[in-house]
């Protein structure tokens, strides 16, 4: 595909897809290592190379391929009486991924070094204030926010899709009467398990888009998040 003429929403898609397959820095090296092997890699392969324990390997092997950018077959040859190894080589997908990957990663590290030189309370303030404003400009910028006409729920389903198009892998879903999003991945990689209060910010962008898509403030609530060593980010809202 000729990046030159991609339409906006063919380059929103691929810059969300290589946000959710890359954005883990070891992750697009291992992906660069499946490339250079012609007969593609094992999950041993990557664990020695990376150092990395197996599993994680595994799980990095397995993200790529979700993502379409790795095939899976059976590992041919060895004479082990256990399960066949898996092996994974590169496809064509990666072909057009030509864009080159931001490495924002030294301004997030930077971000969170000076939110470590601020109050923990006024350091959060701050983040939200401006995760709010960044949220409603994210909002304005679909249009037809003026009528504040969405349903509260209707709302809460465009700022996961929001978030998704930013690469948190969003959605939202209501249990036990409780309407939430739930972020399986987090654009902020390890800073934020590093400076938890980067999370303020996230908070701020889902208050501001639902003040500009509903009409009114939502109460935010973290039930769950990667710094306190979930899996996934879980947040409630309610009106």
């Amino acid at each position: 595909m000729d990046r030159g003429t991609l339409s906006p929403t063919e380059f929103s898609s691929v810059v969300t897809a290589i946000t959710s397959a890359f954005g883990d820095p070891t992750r697009r090296e291992i992906y660069l290592f499946a490339r250079q092997a012609d007969e593609g890699v094992t999950a041993t392969e990557v664990a020695k190379q990376f150092d990395l324990h197996p599993n994680v390997a595994r799980h990095h092997l397995d993200k790529l391929s979700a993502g379409g950018y790795l095939d899976v077959g059976v590992a041919r040859g060895g004479s082990g009486a256990g399960r066949p190894s898996k092996r994974y080589t590169a496809t064509a997908k990666g072909d057009q991924l030509d864009l080159p990957v931001r490495h924002d990663d030294v301004l997030v590290t930077l971000l969170g070094r000076a939110l470590d030189m601020i109050p923990r309370d006024q350091a959060e303030a701050m983040a939200e204030e401006v995760g709010i404003e960044y949220g409603r400009i994210m909002a304005q910028s679909m249009g037809d926010t003026t009528d504040h006409q969405r349903s509260f729920r209707s709302a809460l389903h465009t700022v996961a899709d929001a978030l998704t198009a930013h690469g948190f892998a969003a959605h939202a879903e209501k249990k036990n009467n409780e309407l939430r999003i739930v972020s399986e991945h987090c654009p902020f990689g390890d800073a934020v398990l590093a400076n938890p209060v980067i999370c303020a910010v996230d908070r701020g962008m889902m208050k501001g888009m639902m003040v500009e898509l509903y009409g009114g403030d939502a109460t935010v609530a973290v039930e769950s998040s990667l710094p306190m060593g979930d899996d996934v980010c879980v947040t409630a809202l309610e009106a």
